[in-house]
């Protein structure tokens, strides 16, 4: 069956992926002047909803439910945006530009922008699908989570990245025996470096998290009731009640793979977002998008990506003057410790690392330097400095290091 006759211009602009990207994608359409068909397709009954909360807020239970979602519900029926809600796109015709949904049904398309995002890696180990084993993806696994947080719950972390930290702090913060296992040296040691991994490691130290590093897991122990323990590769048992895995993400390509668009580590576009196929744009964490202002392709797998980008896929789509060159920007909140990123560093990216302020006591400013150049800066509790910050990466001058590091002289002036 197909929705809409498919001439001229019934054929829709259709987004793939209900989520924040395919959300604000459709929200910018109509900002941008758009007054054709808006059909906006996700696998989720939810409506569109951020997920930043299901790490933090919402699984802390210090947010309600509502403010996760990213419009009311009226707001789709008053701009005229098609929802279809737990319907999967199974396929992508560009030569017909349709797409096709599991229930047979095939949507006409003028104009197609694919916000499938991501999924969690799942672990590869003996009884990793036993009850009571977490994954941090969707509205529902916050819920399910949140059930076993409570006072001296043994939990298990598997990862320590930012989803894994994030939940380790929620689970202390409902009073479980917390144990965090990773295999690097150190929590977020590749995005981060030794030296500002440190401070995470001391923060959770600080807060009673067993933080074990250098380890592999090699099975997960348990039965019919559901997981009981992680067995460590040197032969030792975890104890656990539940087991959260944290140990990244993969872009949703197989749709895209599967239409013939270029992939390699996501969607790969121009910095207008445009795919390698005509008409087919992409948006979020499947984008592997050229930045300009970086010179090369990367893909963002964080909140303010998902927020931004689609204002340009939504001009581009309309055939508008647009590039995507915002320099990428995330946070992370844990216990007492906020923190804000600005800017982009690959692993072993950078010859040095300037620190300003109080590192000891958790409130500085961390600048990630290459031939004196800032690539990246980090606030942790300080505020009101990313606007320098990002000016400090977007100039791509080089710096003095000492006037870099001195409280007393202005992010501004340097």
């Amino acid at each position: 069956m197909t929705v809409g006759t498919g001439t001229g211009t019934d054929r829709a602009f259709v987004i793939v992926g209900a989520s924040l990207a395919g959300a604000k994608a459709a929200e910018a359409l109509r900002e941008a002047g758009h007054d054709g068909p808006v059909v906006l397709v996700g696998d989720e009954h939810e409506r569109p909803y951020e997920r930043p909360p299901l790490s933090k807020g919402y699984l802390l239970g210090t947010s309600e439910r509502e403010k996760i979602y990213v419009h009311p519900p009226q707001w789709y029926a008053e701009h005229d945006v098609t929802l279809r809600l737990g319907l999967a796109v199974t396929a992508i015709s560009p030569t017909a530009h349709t797409v096709t949904l599991a229930d047979g049904s095939r949507i006409p398309y003028a104009k197609l922008l694919l916000a499938t995002g991501s999924s969690p890696r799942r672990l590869p180990v003996p009884g990793s699908d036993h009850a009571g084993v977490f994954y941090l993806r969707r509205v529902g696994d916050s819920e399910r989570l949140k059930e076993v947080l409570r006072p001296r719950a043994r939990i298990v972390v598997v990862g320590a990245g930012w989803i894994g930290l994030e939940t380790a702090a929620a689970a202390r913060a409902a009073g479980a025996e917390v144990t965090v296992l990773e295999s690097a040296e150190l929590p977020l040691l590749r995005v981060l470096g030794r030296e500002v991994a440190e401070v995470f490691a001391g923060l959770h130290r600080d807060n009673g998290v067993d933080l074990r590093f250098g380890v592999q897991v090699q099975e997960l122990t348990g039965g019919a009731d559901g997981v009981t323990g992680v067995r460590l590769g040197d032969g030792s048992t975890v104890a656990a009640d539940a087991v959260i895995v944290g140990i990244g993400i993969t872009p949703n390509t197989a749709l895209a793979e599967a239409a013939g668009l270029d992939v390699d580590n996501g969607v790969r576009t121009d910095e207008r977002l445009r795919t390698s196929v005509p008409d087919v744009f992409a948006a979020g964490d499947v984008a592997n998008a050229f930045h300009p202002l970086l010179g090369r392709h990367i893909r963002v797998e964080h909140w303010a990506n998902a927020l931004n980008q689609p204002q340009t896929a939504a001009r581009s789509m309309l055939g508008q003057d647009a590039v995507y060159d915002r320099v990428p920007y995330f946070f992370s909140d844990q216990y007492d410790l906020g923190m804000e990123y600005t800017g982009y560093v690959e692993p072993g990216g950078y010859d040095r690392v300037v620190f300003r302020g109080d590192v000891a006591g958790r409130e500085f400013i961390a600048f990630w330097l290459s031939g004196g150049r800032v690539l990246a800066g980090m606030n942790v509790n300080v505020w009101d400095v990313t606007d320098p910050v990002r000016e400090l990466v977007r100039s791509g001058r080089t710096v003095d290091p000492a006037a870099l590091a001195d409280p007393a002289r202005p992010l501004a002036e340097v």
